[in-house]
Order: C-alpha cells, then sequence, then structure tokens
C-alpha cells in the first residue's frame, strides 16, 4: 500500500500534468488569491469601495481559507489601523518605524503579532462577515483550510503539489505583508504628496494585482481603482470591470482621475470650497508642479554649483507633507528657506493652503472664508506662478455625476 501511494505521487497525481502545466496551473492559483486579497479583503471588505454578489464573496472567502488562513475580521482591521495610524508607532507595519529589513521579511510575524491584539480587532473590525460558517468554521479552524489544500494538491498533482501548496502559503505573506507593507513604503515614486510614505512600486500592477500601486491608494482609500494616470495599469480593477459586467460587483467609488476647472473665475464659494477639498489630492499635485518648481527654477539663476546642488536636494522635501520631515532633511530644508525668500513665501503658503481642508470640525463656512482669505493673499505676494494658480483655484467645480 505504501509503495502504491510513492508511485500515485511520482506519477504526478489524478491530473498527470506537465512541468509547463503545472507551472501554468502555479500562476493561475497564486493570481486567484491575489484576486481574493485585493478584490475582496482589500477594495470590498476593508474600505467598501464596491459591493459584491454574495455568490462571489462567498468564494474569495472560502479560497482565503483554503490557501492562507486568513480571517477576513482580522486582516480588515489590521489594514484600517494600517490607514488610521500609518507610520507612527502603532502602525501595525511601518517601515518607517520598524525598519525595511524587518517588515519585509518578518510581515507575516508582524501580522501575526497584530491579530492577537484583541483591541484592535473589536475597534477596526466592523462589517465583517459574522455568520455560522465564519464563526464555527473559517475563523474557528484557520489552519483547517490549508490542511484541506495540502491534502487536495497532493492528490490533483502529485509530489508537485507540494511545491504548489508551499508556492501558495508563502505568496501572500511574501508579496503583500512583505513588499507591499514593507518597500511601498519605502521605495518608488508618488503621483500625490499623501500624509505617508507610501509608495507605488511600479505603474503596471500586474504581479499582485495593482496592489503595486500603493501611493495612489493611499491618496484616495475609498477608490475601487488604484491606477490615476493614464500610463498606469491595475489588474485588479480589470477584474473588477469583467465581474461589474457580469453583474457580479459594484462599484461604489473611484478616484477622479482630474479635476474640473472652469476659467475665468472671479468669485469663490462654497462649491468652489468642495471641489477644492474633494480634488485637494489633485490641488497640491497642481500646486508642486505650477508653484513650486518654477519658483525653484527661477531661484536656480545665478547661482553657483553648491547653490544648485542644495535647491536640487531639497526639491523634493519642498512637496512632502511637513510630518514627513525629520532630523537633517528638516534643517537642510530650513536653510535653504531662510536663503530664498521666494521660494519660502511658496512653501508657506503651501501649508496654509493645506491647512483650509486639515482644520477639524470647522464648518462650510469658515472653510469658505479661509479659501477666499488665502487667494486673496496669494494673489497679493507678486509671485506670477502663486498668482497663477490662485486664478485657476477659484475656477474648482466638482465633476457632474
Amino acid at each position: 500500500m505504501f509503495e502504491s501511494l510513492l508511485n500515485f505521487l511520482g506519477a504526478g497525481g489524478i491530473l498527470q500534468l506537465s512541468v509547463s502545466e503545472l507551472l501554468l496551473t502555479g500562476l493561475v492559483l497564486t493570481q486567484i488569491t491575489i484576486a481574493a486579497v485585493t478584490i475582496y479583503l482589500h477594495r470590498h471588505q476593508a474600505h467598501r469601495a464596491l459591493d459584491l454578489h454574495p455568490v462571489i464573496a462567498h468564494f474569495f472567502r472560502l479560497w482565503l481559507w483554503l490557501t492562507t488562513g486568513m480571517v477576513t475580521r482580522e486582516w480588515v482591521a489590521i489594514h484600517r489601523k494600517h490607514h488610521a495610524k500609518c507610520e507612527t508607532l502603532e502602525d501595525p507595519h511601518s517601515p518607517q518605524v520598524l525598519g525595511i529589513r524587518k517588515v519585509l521579511w518578518q510581515g507575516a510575524e508582524l501580522y501575526q503579532q497584530e491579530a492577537a491584539n484583541r483591541s484592535t480587532i473589536e475597534r477596526y473590525g466592523h462589517l465583517t462577515p459574522d455568520d455560522l460558517l465564519e464563526r464555527q468554521v473559517y475563523a474557528r479552524f484557520p489552519w483547517l483550510g490549508i490542511t484541506l489544500m495540502l491534502l487536495l494538491d497532493i492528490a490533483l498533482f502529485g509530489v508537485a503539489g507540494l511545491v504548489l501548496w508551499a508556492v501558495q502559503m508563502v505568496w501572500i505573506p511574501f508579496w503583500a505583508a512583505g513588499v507591499i507593507n514593507g518597500v511601498g513604503h519605502y521605495w518608488g515614486y508618488r503621483n500625490y504628496e499623501s500624509a505617508d510614505a507610501a509608495r507605488n512600486l511600479l505603474p503596471w500592477g500586474l504581479i499582485i494585482g495593482g496592489e503595486e500601486l500603493h501611493s495612489n491608494h493611499h491618496a484616495f482609500p475609498t477608490s475601487a481603482r488604484f491606477s490615476c494616470k493614464w500610463w498606469e495599469f491595475d489588474l485588479g480593477w480589470l477584474y473588477i470591470r469583467l465581474l461589474s459586467l457580469l453583474g457580479l460587483a459594484k462599484v461604489k467609488r473611484v478616484a477622479p482621475l482630474r479635476a474640473l476647472i472652469l476659467d475665468h473665475r472671479e468669485s469663490i464659494d462654497l462649491d468652489t470650497v468642495r471641489a477644492v477639498v474633494r480634488y485637494r489630492m489633485h490641488v497640491m499635485a497642481s500646486y508642486a508642479r505650477d508653484v513650486i518648481r518654477p519658483v525653484l527654477r527661477e531661484q536656480r539663476k545665478g547661482c553657483d554649483s553648491s547653490c544648485k546642488r542644495a535647491l536640487r536636494h531639497t526639491r523634493g522635501l519642498l512637496i512632502r507633507d511637513a510630518s514627513l520631515i525629520k532630523g537633517h532633511a528638516r534643517e537642510r530644508l530650513e536653510q535653504v528657506l531662510a536663503r530664498f525668500h521666494d521660494l519660502k513665501t511658496v512653501y508657506q503658503y503651501r501649508q496654509q493652503l493645506q491647512s483650509v481642508w486639515t482644520r477639524k470640525a470647522a464648518s462650510q463656512d469658515v472653510l469658505l472664508r479661509a479659501l477666499q482669505e488665502w487667494c486673496q493673499q496669494a494673489e497679493k505676494t507678486g509671485i506670477t506662478a502663486l498668482q497663477d494658480f490662485s486664478q485657476r483655484l477659484r475656477g474648482y467645480r466638482l465633476q457632474p455625476a
């Protein structure tokens, strides 16, 4: 009997697949897992950016139980806490706090550690599945799912099934818990300067279902689409669109690709305020492009090489959220601002503009007066780029539904 079992395993299991077929199978299986994480756990459960048909939602829940052993409520709670406490001591997995090496290689351990924190689960795990199957099977016996998957892989693929199972087990801990949570807050490019260190790893979200566009996600957390530029691609969004066409998903929110700006608007009203607040990431990106950069180029004229080098080294700091600038970087920025008056002026106006929508519990009338005053003062500075930006800001309007 034992020899028969060995022969069965060595023969490749029930399906008798070739090496190339096994590789393709492994790719498909891991992509299903990634789709389950990015569509079901992340965009649907954690951020409520879309609704899923119950059949699809439960398929993803079952698949994740089999391939990861993750509990929906725990994953959602940890991710929501990450957004709420991003880059602070309370962030469950910030490489800015814990170091890139620890998050990259010990991301799964950090997840398990936070999952054991019941206060996190209670506070952030609301509105997640709480039916009988979840309580009595998925959440109660997470190890059972991955054990069943192991047996199924061996039965279908023989000895190769052990390898496929091992790949499935490490896929999400490495790519999601390690690479996205680690490298995604350490290296890459940014379209928008959010108040965290999130980065886009690549403009093509193919490997991890669009999660590579991590900075875009932090800029617009409740958007079902992670791509923001025409040259970016989000595979998870493609899956969502296909599910929508089949009537299996309904998109609730997507990030605006651009702001609506009307020409020759003089007055600032509540519609302007709502649009500026709604499109604040676009506003700040426009300010960096149309105000900071032109003034920086102007200040470089007539500078010696050391002066130009100092300006070049502070270029990124001028558009970064102030809470992320610390230590020597802060000192370097302050030295440059003290030396260049116009650069200091536009930097201060950037901070003041940002404070318009960060005022807590401010009424719309208060925000209206603050924006009106900002525009009036900006247009008195005599700095052409700042004056032109203020005039455009008056034209911001919400996109028609």
